[in-house]
C-alpha cells in the first residue's frame, strides 16, 4: 500500500508538473504581479516597418502568449500619419481599440514620448508640453488603459527641475484624475534616473494618481535616457534606485539587454530586483521591455518571459 500511495503521489505531481509548466502565469498571478508586453520590445521590427503598431495587440497575444500590453505614443499612426496626428484621430483609436478587443488584450498604459520637457524650469514652454501630453491622457481613457508613463526631461538646476516636474505632474494628475488615468514617471536619464529624486518629487507631488514607473535598466545619469546597456560613466545602484521608487509604483518595467548563454542578464541580477519587487508588496502589472542591441526581438521577449517566469 505505502509503494502505491507513492506511486500515485508521484503521478499526480507528475501531471501537475506538466499542466503549469505551459502556463506559468499562474504563479506570477498567484503573487499578485501580471506579465505585460512593452511595444518598445520591438521597436527595431516597427522602425523598420516589417510590423505594423495596429498589429501589436494581436501579436503579443498570439506570438508570445500575453494578454496585456504598453504602447509607446512614438508608434502610432505607423506611416499613415504622424504620431501626433493618430493620437488624436477618433477613426485610428477605433481601430486600435477594435484589434485589442478582438484579440482579447487588455491595454495597460502608453508610453508618452517627444511631447515636450515637464522637467524645464520657467513656464512657457513647459506649460505647451503639459498641455501635448493631455491628449495622450485622453487617448488612454479611450482605449481602457489603467496608465500613462510620461519623462521628466528638462535642462538647467537639479532644485528648479524638480520644482518645475512638481507642478507638471501635479497639473497632469489634476487632468488625469477626472478620467480615472494614473500618470507615472519612468526613470529615464538625469535626475529622473536618481531613485531618491523620484522619490522626494512622490512625496511633494502627493497624488494618489500620480506614481512611479521603475525600469530595471534606466539607471545611467550620464545617459540622456539612462540606459546602462552601453557602458555609463555615472551610474545611479540600481537596486537602490528600484527600492525606492517601488512604494510609488504603479506598473514595473522588467528591462532586459543581452542575454548571455545561459539565458540569463549578465549586467544586472535578475533574482534580486524580482525580489525587491516581491518584498516591496506591489501588485499590478510587471512589463517585459527587451531592449538588447543585437539578436531576434521575438527571441529576446521569450528569453525575457522565460526569466520572469522562473523568477516568479
Amino acid at each position: 500500500m505505502s509503494t502505491r500511495r507513492r506511486f500515485v503521489q508521484q503521478s499526480l505531481l507528475a501531471t501537475g508538473a506538466m499542466l503549469l509548466n505551459p502556463m506559468l502565469f499562474a504563479a506570477a498571478k498567484d503573487s499578485g504581479l501580471t506579465i505585460s508586453l512593452a511595444e518598445w520590445s520591438l521597436h527595431r521590427a516597427l522602425r523598420a516597418g516589417k510590423m505594423d503598431h495596429l498589429d501589436f495587440p494581436a501579436m503579443a497575444k498570439n506570438d508570445f502568449g500575453i494578454d496585456a500590453v504598453e504602447y509607446v505614443n512614438g508608434f502610432f499612426g505607423g506611416k499613415k500619419m504622424s504620431f501626433k496626428d493618430a493620437g488624436k484621430n477618433q477613426q485610428y483609436l477605433n481601430e486600435l481599440l477594435k484589434r485589442s478587443k478582438d484579440a482579447g488584450v487588455f491595454n495597460h498604459l502608453i508610453m508618452v514620448d517627444d511631447e515636450g520637457s515637464l522637467a524645464l524650469p520657467g513656464d512657457t514652454a513647459r506649460l505647451v508640453a503639459v498641455d501635448n501630453h493631455k491628449k495622450w491622457i485622453e487617448a488612454a481613457k479611450f482605449l481602457g488603459c489603467l496608465t500613462v508613463r510620461v519623462n521628466l526631461h528638462g535642462e538647467g538646476e537639479s532644485a528648479a527641475k524638480k520644482a518645475a516636474s512638481i507642478d507638471s505632474l501635479s497639473r497632469l494628475g489634476e487632468f488625469a484624475k477626472t478620467m480615472e488615468i494614473n500618470v507615472v514617471v519612468e526613470n529615464h536619464g538625469s535626475d529622473s534616473s536618481k531613485g531618491d529624486w523620484i522619490a522626494d518629487v512622490m512625496k511633494q507631488v502627493n497624488k494618489s494618481n500620480v506614481g512611479t514607473l521603475p525600469d530595471f535598466g534606466n539607471f545611467c545619469i550620464s545617459h540622456p535616457w539612462g540606459t546602462t546597456q552601453d557602458g555609463c560613466k555615472q551610474e545611479y545602484d540600481r537596486y537602490k534606485g528600484v527600492t525606492e521608487m517601488l512604494p510609488f509604483a504603479k506598473g514595473v518595467s522588467a528591462k532586459t539587454y543581452d542575454f548571455d548563454k545561459n539565458g540569463d542578464q549578465p549586467m544586472m541580477d535578475y533574482k534580486r530586483l524580482i525580489d525587491l519587487v516581491k518584498a516591496s508588496g506591489f501588485k499590478g502589472y510587471i512589463g517585459i521591455e527587451f531592449e538588447g542591441n543585437s539578436g531576434d526581438e521575438a527571441a529576446g521577449i521569450r528569453k525575457t518571459k522565460t526569466l520572469l517566469e522562473k523568477y516568479l
